[in-house]
């Protein structure tokens, strides 16, 4: 059952979008509507747009739309109940009882408390005789009591059932530790085991503190050296970062991004409490786009081997367009940040405040990089780098910092600062060409509907889909035409299921005397209220006349008409003809 419509009018009420949002996204005012940065993907110029007017949000960029409560299920990664939990919990609603099903909710919550409980167990058998490996190689990485019990450290046996049995003793059910990733099922189907056995385990934390998922590591020479959590209903790797739950609170805008747990950890013993590690992927754009909100700077501090320095010209270009400026931290003698401050004793920490100062930027580790690629006392290896460098600085947005790197360049190699501008120039503009050929061969594709993967059938019929989607549009702005509009098109006139489901849908709460979008988050997938919003927000003043409808009407009418391609092969001659005499009749 869903909750009560008066509830959820009431719910949005309280909740303002535009003020939901602005405390995620610094927003401004474009006409009637607000703009901002999209808190979903990394850009530069704003295309998260806030309608004001009806409550919704729509991202040009990304394609997420829908209403405040799909904003808070998107950026606090919950499931629609939780996320409007969350909101009643803010505006100071009661929940209704029993008027809803939260089995998905239950769920999550019994990970979380799995994990919670799991989290505890690992520690105190860490703190055990049969944790005594796991306690001593912690110790070996110089790591003190008070660091191991801060960060939940903990050990897992040998024992394939222990962490299942205490579970279960605890009143947890096996479909719950499986749905946790704690546990795994055997391939006959009989009972379930331990997920992680004879490993240090990590606790992955979320920002409001739930033990969220593991990474346990083996201390042999075994494989995987680590084992991580897979997805689940309260964890995704991909949009998660080990440690940020400490650093959003070190009251710095400087992210330390780090290559794993350890070093995540020793450095933030070396009292660098901001300092964070992606959990066994390589960094993705979610997860920059969440570092950009707690953070301007993010300096990177990879392994220095050839692993991690790639790794590293990997990140640049995704924490660039998350908008964050960026650092590199080389670490001396090809040591990791563990292994560097361990290595210096009770200087450690100085000495690693000693190279984050001298860290340079990206622009810097890029020319620096090349330069070691290059042999530049030859002629021919001197142009080579100077045009894999023009190349770098041309990247560069603000003119004034690629004026700097040009002089220094320029004044370094004694060429002409003419000459390589103009190298520069060329590059610009034909990057720019590139970008635009780019842009128009999307906004094409875009048009044709062939690269949309939720409204699929578009393309194939795009005039019929063209008006059941401006139609839908039209009764939903328009709610008072329904009996109109359902007098002269029937659902089963329209060619696009996708669209016809949406037509069905608001004719049936129109009818009811419901908001046709009070309940779009839970009847639809996010995906498919991204694909409503982005109609609605494409919409024009034009679209919405009472002429425009009667066009959308005579369209559908006309295309329903017209036999399907089966139906033209099972034609008799005498049907052919006469089907095309119609055709020719209409014209006329």
């Amino acid at each position: 059952m869903a909750f009560p419509e008066s509830f959820l009018q009431e719910l949005k009420m309280r909740n303002d979008i535009t003020e939901i949002v602005s405390s995620y996204v610094s927003l401004k005012r474009r006409g009637r509507n607000m703009v901002g940065l999209c808190p979903f993907h990394g850009e530069k110029t704003p295309s998260f747009n806030i309608y004001t007017e009806n409550g919704s949000f729509y991202c040009f960029g990304c394609g997420v739309g829908g209403d405040v409560i799909t904003f808070i299920m998107k950026i606090e990664n919950l499931d629609y109940v939780d996320a409007v939990k969350f909101l009643a919990q803010r505006a100071g609603m009661e929940m209704p009882e029993n008027s809803y099903d939260d089995s998905m909710s239950k769920l999550r919550t019994r990970v979380f408390e799995a994990n919670r409980e799991a989290a505890r167990y690992y520690y105190s058998v860490l703190c055990s005789p049969n944790g005594k490996s796991g306690l001593d190689y912690f110790h070996s990485r110089a790591l003190s009591d008070r660091t191991i019990r801060c960060f939940g450290l903990g050990f897992a046996d040998g024992d394939w059932t222990s962490l299942c049995s205490h579970l279960r003793s605890k009143g947890f059910k096996d479909d719950e530790l499986v749905a946790a990733n704690l546990a795994v099922r055997r391939k006959n189907g009989k009972g379930i085991y331990d997920r992680f056995t004879n490993r240090v385990m990590f606790p992955i934390i979320d920002l409001r503190g739930n033990v969220i998922a593991f990474g346990g590591r083996i201390m042999t020479d075994e494989k995987p050296k680590y084992l991580n959590t897979s997805d689940t209903p309260v964890f995704k790797k991909s949009a998660n970062l080990f440690s940020l739950n400490n650093a959003k609170n070190s009251g710095s805008r400087t992210l330390i991004l780090c290559e794993g747990y350890m070093d995540v950890i020793s450095v933030n013993q070396a009292g660098f409490t901001n300092a964070v590690a992606t959990l066994g992927t390589a960094l993705t754009s979610e997860q920059a786009v969440l570092m950009k909100r707690y953070a301007d700077e993010v300096i990177i501090c990879y392994d220095a081997d050839e692993a991690g320095q790639k790794a590293t010209a990997r990140a640049i270009p995704i924490l660039r367009n998350a908008g964050l400026l960026i650092r590199i931290l080389t670490v001396p003698n090809g040591k990791d940040p563990d292994e560097f401050i361990r290595s210096h004793g009770a200087d450690g920490p100085a000495a690693f405040k000693a190279i984050i100062e001298k860290s340079g930027n990206d622009v810097e580790y890029r020319l620096q990089k090349l330069k070691q690629t290059h042999n530049v006392e030859t002629t021919d290896g001197k142009v080579a780098f100077l045009e894999a460098a023009s190349k770098v600085i041309a990247e560069i947005s603000s003119p004034i910092e690629r004026d700097v790197y040009s002089s220094k360049i320029c004044s370094e190699f004694e060429i002409d600062k003419g000459a390589f501008n103009r190298q520069i120039m060329n590059i610009t503009k034909s990057r720019y060409r590139e970008n635009t050929k780019k842009e128009v061969r999307k906004i094409q594709t875009d048009l044709s509907g062939r690269n949309d993967k939720i409204n699929t059938e578009h393309y194939k019929k795009p005039r019929s889909s063209s008006a059941e989607e401006a139609l839908v549009v039209y009764l939903i702005n328009n709610p008072d035409s329904a009996k109109e509009i359902s007098s002269q098109i029937k659902p089963e006139q329209f060619q696009n299921s996708l669209i016809r489901r949406y037509y069905e849908y608001f004719l049936t709460r129109i009818e009811s005397g419901y908001d046709p979008l009070t309940n779009i988050a839970a009847d639809f997938t996010q995906d498919e209220s991204s694909k409503l919003y982005q109609l609605l927000s494409q919409s024009v003043k034009a679209a919405s006349t009472h002429s425009a409808m009667m066009e959308y009407i005579k369209v559908i009418n006309e295309e329903s008409q017209k036999p399907s391609s089966d139906d033209v092969k099972s034609m008799s001659p005498q049907q052919l003809n006469d089907y095309l005499a119609r055709i020719r009749n209409n014209k006329q």
